[in-house]
C-alpha cells in the first residue's frame, strides 16, 4: 500500500489542481508560505471554530492532541462513551481526516458539522464534508446528517456574543450524498498522481484563481509574456479562448476575434505601446470639479466576530482616514489624518475629526465611490446626529476611478484593471512597491493585529512594534490621498496637451 496520505487538505487541493496536490506531497517547500494577511484570514477561522464550540458545551476537545494515531485512538474512545467530540478524528487506508464537531446522533449514527466563517454556503464546503463522511463510514463510525455551520450575517451584537444567534446550521446530506459517489475513484487519482517522480503537465486555466487563488499560480504562469491575455478586461472566457488557440499575448490577438470596446482599447494600446487617452471625457470630468479638492480615503476593518454592540458580523468599522486639501490643482496641499488608538469603537470620534477637516464646499474626491459612499451612509444610521452632515456630503463626493474604470484614459501598463495600485504607476512614476502596508486589506489585518486581535499564539505586540505598525498605516492612507493629487494632475496634463 502506498505510504501516501490523503488528508482533507489535500483532497480539497487535489479537486483544484492536481499539480498542487504533487507539490503537498513531494515538494512542499517550494510551494510560497503564507503572507500575513492570509495567516491573519487563517487565525480569524480558528477563532470562529472555537466559538462554535459553546454551541455544545458538553463536547469534548482532541484538538490539543498533537500526535494523529494517538487523535485517533482517543476518538475511538469517546465514540463509545456518545459525547460530541472537537476535532474527532479517523483513518482508512490512506485517506486521513478531522471533523470540526461529531454530533452524537440516534441508532449508533453522528452528525458531522463543519464550522465556516463565511456567512454562505459555497460548493467547496459541501465537498469539504464529504470527503470527510467518506473517510468516517469507511472507518466503521455510520453518519446520519451533515451540516455546515457559518456565520448569521443579520446577527445584531447585544452584550456579549450569544453564538446560538451568531451561527446558523445549513443541513448538506442530500448535496454530500450526490458527490460521494465519486471520492474514491478521485482519491485513487490523487495517490496514483502523488506518487510520480515529476508533477503532472496541467494546463493553466480558471482553476489557477478558483475556488481559491493557489500558492503556485505565479510559477506556473512564469512563462506567459508580461501583457499576456489572461489580462483582458472582463471574464476570462475570451482570455481562455485565445489560449487555447495558442496566442499568449494581447498584441499578438488576431483582428478576427470579437473584442468588447475595452478589450480593443487594451489590444490598440499593446500595439502602438501608446496610452489612450479621450481627451473631451476627461476634459468633462475634470470641468465638473469644484474647489477647494479633498482627497479624501477610508480605512476599515470588518470581523466575522462583531467587537462592539449593535455591529452585524463583517460590518465595516473605519478606522482610519486621510484628506489632503487643494485649493488650486497646483497649489501645496494640506494634509490632514486621523487612526484610531486601541480597539474601543473608533466611528464616533472619527466622525468628529472628520467633521472639522472637511469644509461645506468643494468636491471630495474618492477612488471608487462606493466604498466611500457606504461607509457613510452606515455611519448615518449608526450616528443620527451626524446624518443630516452626512446627507450634505454625499453629493460632494467624485469618484476618481470613473475616467479609468471607462477606459478614457487606459495604459498597458495597468494590465487591465482600473484600480488605483494599476493606474498610480501607470499614469505617473509612483508606486506602492516596497511599502509594508499596501492595500486595503493588510491595513485592515495590521490594524487589528497591534490591537491583539486574531495574533493566535503571538499575543499582543510590544509598544516598539505598534508605534512601527502604526507609522506604516499613516503612510500608507497617505499614499492614497497623495497619490490620486498625483493622478488627477497627470490626467489634466493628458487631457491638455
Amino acid at each position: 500500500m502506498s505510504e501516501v496520505i490523503i488528508s482533507k487538505s489535500k483532497y480539497l487541493a487535489g479537486l483544484q489542481c492536481l499539480k498542487y496536490l504533487w507539490y503537498l506531497v513531494n515538494a512542499r517547500e517550494e510551494i510560497p508560505q503564507p503572507d500575513f494577511v492570509t495567516q491573519f484570514i487563517f487565525n480569524q477561522g480558528i477563532q470562529v471554530g472555537e466559538y462554535a464550540k459553546k454551541l455544545y458545551p458538553e463536547g469534548i476537545d482532541l484538538g490539543k492532541i498533537g500526535d494523529m494515531k494517538e487523535q485517533i485512538v482517543r476518538t475511538g474512545e469517546i465514540l463509545t462513551e456518545r459525547k460530541t467530540i472537537f476535532e474527532a478524528s479517523c483513518s482508512y487506508k490512506n485517506v486521513y481526516c478531522r471533523a470540526d464537531i461529531l454530533v452524537s446522533a440516534d441508532a449508533n449514527k453522528w452528525d458531522i458539522v463543519e464550522v465556516k466563517s463565511s456567512t454562505q454556503l459555497k460548493e467547496e464546503y459541501i465537498h469539504d464534508v464529504a470527503f470527510q463522511k467518506y473517510c468516517f463510514e469507511k472507518a466503521g463510525i455510520k453518519v446520519r446528517k451533515c451540516y455546515v455551520t457559518c456565520i448569521n450575517s443579520q446577527y445584531i451584537r447585544k452584550g456579549n456574543i450569544n453564538p446560538e444567534e451568531l451561527f446558523k446550521r445549513i443541513d448538506i446530506t442530500a448535496e454530500v450524498e450526490e458527490i460521494l459517489k465519486d471520492i474514491e475513484d478521485k482519491v485513487n487519482q490523487m495517490l496514483e498522481v502523488a506518487e510520480r517522480k515529476n508533477p503532472p503537465e496541467v494546463l493553466i486555466g480558471k482553476h489557477c484563481y478558483e475556488p481559491y487563488i493557489c500558492p503556485l499560480k505565479d510559477k506556473c504562469w512564469e512563462f506567459l509574456p508580461d501583457n499576456h491575455i489572461f489580462s483582458l478586461y472582463g471574464d476570462k472566457s475570451k482570455a481562455m479562448e485565445l489560449y487555447s488557440d495558442g496566442i499568449l499575448s494581447i498584441e499578438d490577438i488576431p483582428d478576427r476575434y470579437k473584442l468588447s470596446l475595452k478589450q480593443q482599447i487594451q489590444l490598440e494600446c499593446a500595439r502602438t505601446k501608446k496610452p489612450s487617452v479621450n481627451k473631451k471625457e476627461i476634459l468633462k470630468f475634470i470641468g465638473n470639479l469644484e474647489y477647494p479638492l479633498y482627497f479624501f480615503d477610508f480605512e476599515t476593518f470588518s470581523t466575522a466576530l462583531p467587537l462592539y454592540d449593535g455591529i452585524k458580523p463583517y460590518q465595516r468599522i473605519p478606522f482610519q482616514y486621510s484628506i489632503h486639501v487643494l485649493d488650486s490643482i497646483g497649489g501645496k496641499p494640506v494634509h490632514y489624518d486621523f487612526l484610531a488608538k486601541g480597539l474601543e469603537d473608533p466611528r464616533q470620534k472619527l466622525l468628529l475629526n472628520l467633521k472639522e477637516h472637511i469644509g461645506n464646499k468643494g468636491s471630495i474626491i474618492v477612488y471608487y465611490e462606493q466604498f466611500e459612499k457606504g461607509v457613510l451612509k452606515e455611519l448615518a444610521e449608526a450616528f443620527p446626529e451626524y446624518s443630516q452632515w452626512i446627507s450634505l456630503v454625499l453629493p460632494r463626493i467624485v469618484d476618481l476611478y470613473k475616467p479609468f474604470g471607462s477606459f478614457h484614459y487606459y495604459h498597458s501598463s495597468q494590465k487591465g484593471s482600473a484600480s488605483v495600485k494599476s493606474v498610480l504607476p501607470a499614469i505617473t512614476n509612483l508606486s506602492y512597491k516596497g511599502m509594508e502596508i499596501a492595500d486595503g486589506l493588510a491595513a485592515s489585518a495590521y490594524f487589528l493585529y497591534i490591537c491583539g486581535i486574531y495574533n493566535s499564539e503571538k499575543g499582543h505586540p510590544a509598544k516598539e512594534e505598534i508605534a512601527r505598525v502604526r507609522k506604516s498605516l499613516i503612510k500608507y492612507c497617505r499614499m492614497d490621498t497623495g497619490g490620486m493629487i498625483h493622478i488627477l494632475r497627470a490626467l489634466i496634463k493628458e487631457a491638455r496637451e
